[in-house]
């Protein structure tokens, strides 16, 4: 009497493909650019015909989706390992230094997850949620060292994009703007401080 299977060989197979395809195109976006990925690149790359990849994918915005939840992924695990200190400024500027260090280190996934470069894309309700998610637990992390008004969030942000775009832009593979980072979240802590301690004392 023979066990019954407790593999899918043929859904392993699938997965296989549609991980070689996301790695194909992860690798002609870094070559070519986001917006020229090709659909009959992708397929040359793997070995089959342009066809066969709606097998896998149903468009070329799918392929982009997943691409986006795969990005989108790899910055959650990235943020879970910034270690908290317990001194708010160190831990602001480890924050800021990994996020920088995260798009820097790859300009097609910034591209992907934090600039509208593709016309017409937007990733699906499912990839959305896992940026959603990793947003959320950055805002959280802020708030516990008492980041925590929705304007000086926003100017967090645009901090960081703007050193992450002039690096990637002036300096690819440098580090002109990321030796920035520090002296600028030391910047923006003492404009949270003095804001903060104006606050109280205008209610006090």
């Amino acid at each position: 009497m023979f066990d019954s299977p407790t593999r899918n060989r043929r859904a392993e197979r699938h997965e296989a493909t549609k991980a070689e395809i996301l790695e194909a195109a992860w690798e002609l976006a870094r070559t070519e650019g986001l917006a020229a990925l090709s659909l009959r690149d992708v397929a040359r790359r793997v070995g089959m015909q342009a066809p066969s990849l709606y097998s896998y994918f149903d468009s070329k915005h799918a392929i982009y989706d997943a691409m986006f939840a795969q990005g989108a992924q790899e910055f959650v695990e990235r943020d879970r390992q910034v270690a908290a200190t317990g001194e708010p400024l160190r831990d602001l500027q480890a924050g800021m230094r990994s996020f920088i260090e995260f798009c820097t280190e790859d300009s097609a996934r910034y591209q992907l997850l934090f600039q509208r470069t593709i016309p017409g894309f937007e990733p699906s309700p499912e990839s959305f949620a896992i940026a959603v998610a990793g947003l959320q637990a950055t805002v959280a992390r802020l708030a516990r060292i008492g980041i925590d008004e929705p304007r000086v969030l926003d100017l967090l942000t645009a901090i960081g994009t703007g050193l992450a775009d002039q690096q990637i832009s002036n300096d690819p593979g440098g580090d002109r703007w990321l030796r920035l980072v520090d002296e600028a979240m030391e910047m923006l802590f003492d404009h949270v401080t003095k804001m903060k301690s104006t606050k109280g004392r205008a209610r006090s």
